[in-house]
């Protein structure tokens, strides 16, 4: 081992930061408040569930999440993804102009209405994909991107593969049946949450209530816009294997929740248990952001640094959803590697942030070091052990 080496080989430090709230001291005559008694999830008429936070990803309720079902016009989710990822990379515009094909035109199920031969805007299509269900509208767009359905659908695969998707495959942009074309309630609140987050500027689309394209006029048949001022998308399906399913997002206050709803048996079912979920989140769960993305919750010694202190903090913001009325409860506990050595880049580890409720671990993060540290000259390093050796001397020796 150099002279330079950290001499605690298992040691770590453990500081205990400012808790979110604090909760006031109880004297001997008061008795300690009951915590919030959360009930047992509803149990839908349906296949498959799952309720989920939209920025913790916090999962609130779910039954057979990973069962792999028919998604019908669910598919279509992936297909708005894709066709927003490519407008987000520029690769697209908005007005660009897509060639209607007899294939597309062909295709059956629920329509847009294009025409072959027709030039129609991106813009127009991932409307008509997204609020009536067009699969004539995702079979152009599939052409448009990739030449054709079938290397769309890997590109669809591939993208489910990096958002970890694990129990998804699509055949085509549309959902229309077919033998080995599945996905499953968690994937669809996985990759809704992808849609919410990663390409906020074209979320308003899923909350439209009509879409009128060559003078027809079409509704969005997810019946919660009309209901539920909070319910802003996103997206039903239905075919006769599939049942009626309906992926729907809420956002009360700060919080948004994401409900997916597999396999009822009719149009109202799927609204009706859809509200059942999103109403549990709601009453009996909140979100709070604990921590901003960057921010320093600790500045520990480094020894053998240009500096004597390193900023560590979360490289991304830390959200938690937890029950309603609970928060006093919280405490943040952050276990610092021990004897930090220089050098240091920023996001090298340098530790974990326990949040606690309670006894209860409720979440961990990584703490990383937001600056980098250099290495200090000869006579820095040199002075730095010097002190450091007393400093753990004195340490072994009150301890």
């Amino acid at each position: 081992m150099n002279v330079f080496s950290a001499l605690f080989s298992s040691a770590r430090l453990c500081v205990f930061a400012a808790a979110i709230v604090v909760a006031p001291a109880v004297s001997a005559q008061e008795a300690p408040q009951p915590q919030t008694l959360i009930p047992a999830p509803p149990q839908l008429a349906a296949s498959s569930w799952i309720l989920m936070d939209a920025d913790s990803g916090k999962v609130l309720a779910e039954h057979n999440a990973d069962e792999r079902l028919p998604p019908a016009s669910l598919t279509k989710l992936m297909t708005a993804y894709l066709v927003e990822r490519e407008l987000d990379r520029g690769s697209i515009a908005l007005d660009d102009q897509v060639s209607i094909s007899e294939k597309a035109w062909r295709t059956g199920g629920s329509k847009m209405f294009v025409e072959v031969g027709d030039q129609v805007a991106v813009e127009d299509l991932l409307h008509g994909i997204i609020i009536v269900s067009g699969n004539d509208a995702s079979v152009a767009m599939a052409e448009h991107l990739a030449g054709g359905e079938a290397p769309f659908a890997d590109l669809m695969n591939q993208h489910a593969a990096r958002l970890g998707m694990e129990n998804s495959n699509f055949e085509n942009p549309t959902g229309l049946p077919g033998e080995n074309h599945y996905s499953s309630a968690r994937d669809m609140a996985l990759l809704t949450q992808h849609i919410v987050n990663d390409y906020p500027e074209h979320y308003a689309i899923y909350s439209e209530r009509n879409f009128t394209f060559g003078g027809i006029e079409q509704p969005n048949r997810n019946r919660l816009l009309w209901r539920d001022p909070t319910v802003d998308g996103l997206k039903t399906g239905w075919t006769s294997e599939a049942g009626y399913c309906l992926v729907s997002s809420a956002k009360r206050d700060d919080m948004r929740l994401i409900s997916v709803v597999m396999g009822t048996d009719s149009e109202e079912a799927r609204a009706q248990e859809t509200q059942k979920l999103l109403s549990y989140g709601f009453r009996f769960f909140e979100t709070m952001s604990l921590y901003e993305r960057g921010a320093v919750l600790a500045t520990p010694r480094i020894w053998g640094g240009d500096i004597n202190e390193v900023r560590v903090g979360v490289d991304e913001a830390v959200t938690m959803t937890l029950p309603r009325n609970r928060n006093d409860e919280l405490r943040a506990r952050l276990n610092l590697n021990a004897e930090l050595q220089a050098p240091l880049s920023v996001g090298d580890e340098v530790g974990t942030l326990e949040i606690h409720m309670g006894d209860d671990v409720v979440g961990e993060r990584q703490l990383v070091a937001l600056e980098d540290v250099e290495e200090g000259g000869f006579f820095k390093q040199l002075l730095d052990q010097v002190r450091r050796f007393f400093s753990n001397l004195i340490s072994n020796f009150t301890d």
